[in-house]
């Protein structure tokens, strides 16, 4: 089931069919993801599967859900070692749903989102997993930005004092009073920490396992990673904060995000410094001012659960995690303040 009526679903195949797509059919579409973010749905014309990305309807955040940036980073790095699905077509109007709207194409993989969905791969699995999400996420920091049509994709320099600013900014929009004094002194702290920046890649500003899909079992690259999605936070700024982002999200709070035990949580995996210390033995940069980065991400977790609670509260959205992910904004704050400690 999805939202989309018959209506908007024959439009959207009347653009599909602009952009060069021949269907079969008229298109169907399951929702198979969402609310806490973007929508994803699965629409199908009888034969072929795609994947159609929109904003939530209500209760979107300044800046945020921007299906467009999604859109361009794929499109530009499809001819890249970078395991994408291919970018089928960007509709920047509102005209057809609303909101803007992404189709890209589908990709069969497995996508492990809690601990649930981890149990089935036994510990040589998943040290192949591990291995693969932290490879990729290196050869993304390794593309040539402007090489590929991106070099006006974001500003190279200034990263973390541009994401202070906006996360902070996303804060006073959508921070909990209570927890503001603790917010505050956190913003300071960071503001007072700001790291010279040294190198620029493209980042994705929200790696974790369940944004990519999983190669199926005994299949061609089974267990590594076969597409990274999610990437409306995606732009040009400091590859150290990349992998900042991914470890914040192995701390157990993120569960309450989740609305689940996530599979991102697990005690299986390694701890977020062990993460760090296999991205720099396969290639990645040096993490400098490692405690300030994870300070900054932890920071941002807090903020991105604040705008779950806050679209909540607007009655945008529904699924796991909804009405559980106001109760993790304390814990990352406390997180961010600790780390602070380390940001030397």
């Amino acid at each position: 089931m999805s939202d989309l009526t018959t209506a908007e679903l024959a439009a959207v195949a009347e653009r599909m069919g602009e952009a060069g797509v021949e269907l079969a059919g008229p298109l169907d579409a399951v929702l198979i993801a969402g609310g806490r973010s973007n929508l994803t749905y699965a629409i199908t014309d009888g034969v072929r599967r795609w994947v159609l990305r929109t904003p939530p309807r209500a209760g979107r955040t300044a800046s945020a859900h921007d299906v467009a940036r999604e859109h361009r980073v794929a499109a530009a790095l499809m001819a890249t070692d970078v395991p994408i699905a291919d970018a089928v077509l960007l509709d920047e109007s509102d005209d057809l749903l609303g909101v803007p709207f992404t189709v890209s194409g589908f990709v069969d993989g497995v996508a492990v989102r809690t601990q649930a969905d981890l149990a089935s791969y036994d510990d040589a699995r998943l040290a192949v997993v591990v291995d693969s999400l932290v490879e990729t996420l290196a050869a993304l920091h390794r593309v040539d930005h402007v090489k590929v049509g991106l070099e006006t994709f974001g500003r190279p320099d200034g990263y973390a004092g541009r994401q202070l600013r906006r996360w902070s900014g996303q804060w006073e929009t959508v921070g909990e009073e209570r927890l503001d004094p603790l917010a505050r002194a956190v913003v300071a702290g960071l503001t007072a920490a700001v790291p010279e920046q040294r190198t620029a890649s493209i980042v994705h500003g929200d790696y974790r396992i369940d944004n990519t899909l999983l190669g199926r079992s005994g299949t061609p690259g089974a267990d590594r990673v076969a597409a990274v999605v999610d990437w409306e936070l995606s732009t040009i700024g400091d590859p150290i904060a990349d992998v900042a982002m991914m470890c914040a999200y192995r701390h157990e709070p993120f569960d309450l995000v989740m609305g689940a035990p996530s599979a991102w949580t697990s005690p299986r995996l390694p701890t977020p410094d062990g993460l760090a210390q296999r991205y720099e033995a396969v290639g990645g940069i040096t993490l400098e001012h490692w405690g300030f980065h994870q300070a900054l991400a932890c920071f941002k977790v807090a903020v991105i659960a604040a705008g779950i609670e806050h679209r909540r509260s607007a009655g945008s959205g529904s699924g796991a995690g909804f009405d559980t992910a106001g109760a993790a904004v304390e814990p990352y704050l406390e997180l961010a303040s600790r780390h602070l400690g380390r940001a030397g």
